[in-house]
């Protein structure tokens, strides 16, 4: 007889993983031996990317080469642009992108290739064109025409350009370049381990980040930051914090952007967002939205003990960087991908099918009976 099946998988060690460790306890997030807190104030997102890759930070000339290569890649097949604009004009972004990812496996080269080159060939278009596509699907919405990439321009700066037709303040690339490397990888989460179950079946990379999408959409998961940004907008001024929130907790409401399944403590992601989003706001005009949302931090800790998560500062980051509510899951995809991608390549490298057993709760011995006496 086996234990019974804790809820989620809880507390259950699905496997081993080189790439990031979290310690809920103490509050600990490391990306491949690297302190968050060491890295997030220092490195770039493509820095990031490439310390999943490789296991190690690169030399300026290796940052360099890299940074030269991704920008290359930028570009996306036309089929795929094609396909955007053949999408429903209120379609969700996260569902687009969903679909465009889709689009990019059927036209990639190596796309049924899961040797280790054809991987590392494949998770370079993917982080090089996540920034365009989500770009493409914004402009195309608004009826406008996609803008070409500039290798010129950073990944987050040439995103900035691309999305909004005019290029970005140097303090917004930094903020939203910041954001993708916070957003990065964070163990067995449910994209990446979704990403690793499709993996796990030999299936391809990009078959592999397409179901990362689908449960980062969720608003369990990466949907809960505009959910976060929503709460805000519905509470609607400082005096109001402590009003809706004792409405919230009558009507048992989940307040998005506080509690995290593995923290018990406070989210370092966090600590660093909760700054941004106080520098920017005040920079935006917004400076109540930052104060509402140090209210309701104090209050939901006071009153149930319990932290915000990566998501609940990041909203209003993104809200003063002036970015569609509706754009918000998509940028974390756009920074996830690069974890996802060092996922699929790990689990590729030394490969065993994910297969555990569920335990049965439902009836047994029941004897048939022909339809008529049914």
């Amino acid at each position: 007889m086996t234990a019974a099946a804790g809820k989620g998988l809880e507390g259950v060690v699905a496997s081993q993983t080189s790439l990031s460790f979290i310690d809920g306890l103490k509050g600990v997030l490391v990306y491949r031996g690297y302190n968050i807190h060491e890295l997030a104030p220092n490195a770039s997102f493509i820095e990031g990317v490439f310390l999943l890759w490789n296991g190690r930070l690169p030399t300026r000339p290796e940052l360099d080469v890299f940074e030269a290569r991704l920008a290359g890649l930028r570009a996306l097949d036309p089929r795929t642009l094609d396909g955007l604009r053949t999408l429903p004009g209120d379609a969700v972004p996260m569902s687009a992108l969903r679909t465009g990812i889709s689009l990019e496996g059927m036209h990639d080269p190596d796309a049924e290739d899961n040797s280790a080159e054809a991987n590392r060939r494949k998770a370079e278009r993917l982080v090089a064109r996540t920034p365009t596509m989500i770009a493409a699907i914004h402009r195309i919405r608004q009826g406008k025409e996609p803008l070409a990439p500039d290798p010129a321009l950073s990944l987050s700066a040439d995103f900035v350009r691309m999305a909004n037709g005019e290029p970005g303040t140097e303090e917004a690339v930094e903020a939203l370049d910041r954001t993708l490397l916070l957003y990065l990888d964070h163990g067995f989460n449910a994209s990446t381990f979704a990403c690793r179950v499709i993996a796990a079946t030999l299936g391809d990379m990009h078959s592999a980040v397409t179901g990362g999408v689908g449960a980062l959409k969720g608003s369990l998961h990466g949907g809960a930051n505009a959910r976060a940004m929503q709460t805000l907008l519905e509470i609607g001024s400082l005096d109001n914090v402590g009003p809706w929130l004792g409405k919230a907790f009558a009507e048992k409401r989940k307040i998005m952007g506080f509690g995290h399944r593995v923290y018990r403590t406070e989210d370092p992601r966090a600590t660093h967002l909760r700054e941004m989003s106080r520098v920017l706001t005040n920079q935006a005009g917004l400076g109540e939205f930052y104060e509402m949302s140090r209210e309701l931090e104090d209050q939901m800790i006071a009153r149930k003990g319990i932290n915000p998560n990566v998501d609940f500062y990041c909203a209003t980051v993104y809200y003063a960087l002036g970015i569609p509510i509706d754009l918000y899951t998509p940028l974390f995809a756009m920074g996830r991908m690069g974890g996802w991608t060092a996922h699929v390549m790990e689990q590729h490298g030394d490969n065993r099918l994910i297969r555990p057993r569920a335990e049965y709760v439902g009836e047994m011995d029941l004897a048939w009976a022909p339809i008529e006496d049914r």
